[in-house]
């Protein structure tokens, strides 16, 4: 399989989600989470330009002259976003495209959203991919990560996979 911003955002997350999205064992058509972050997506996207772009196997959220944006409904797993947005860079700069990273998190229950800029410098896109050998390496081994066991399990799309 291909990588992709979702597995990129899976991997720093949990091992095992990342490993059976990478398999094509996908949950998300059954996930409340899932439904509302999509929802999101489609409210900014009303009638806005730059939205949604797709290029080879991703899918961009907003991208202009400055900045590539990326909107998460929370900021709970910032880390794994992060890596994400690194990723779409890296993609963008292999299409000559340059940009800086905007992450915004949209969440219900707060007026102000929280924006996080970043950069992929030299440094940061040899870390990525080293992540990213990592991630085909996860995806090419026989047995499936074991169960990470964290109160973030209970909204996972993989939940009654996991446990039930």
């Amino acid at each position: 399989m291909n990588i992709n911003g979702t597995i990129i955002n899976y991997y720093f997350h949990c091992k095992r989600q990342c490993y059976l999205h990478g398999n094509r064992l996908n949950m998300e058509d059954n996930s409340e989470q899932v439904k509302i972050g999509k929802a999101i997506h489609e409210e900014r996207a009303e009638n806005k330009n730059n939205t949604e772009i797709a290029i080879d196997n991703i899918r961009l959220d907003k991208l202009t002259k400055e900045y590539l944006t990326e909107v998460k409904k929370s900021d709970a797993d910032a880390e794994a976003a992060k890596w994400q947005l690194l990723y779409y860079l890296k993609v963008l700069k292999t299409k000559g495209v340059i940009r800086k990273g905007k992450l915004e998190f949209v969440e219900k229950n707060k007026k102000d959203k929280k924006i996080i800029i970043i950069e992929l410098t030299d440094e940061v896109e040899k870390e990525l991919d080293k992540y990213i050998d990592e991630i085909e390496q996860l995806l090419n081994q026989d047995r499936i990560p074991e169960c990470i066991n964290k109160s973030t399990c209970k909204k996972c799309a993989y939940y009654e996979y996991c446990y039930i």
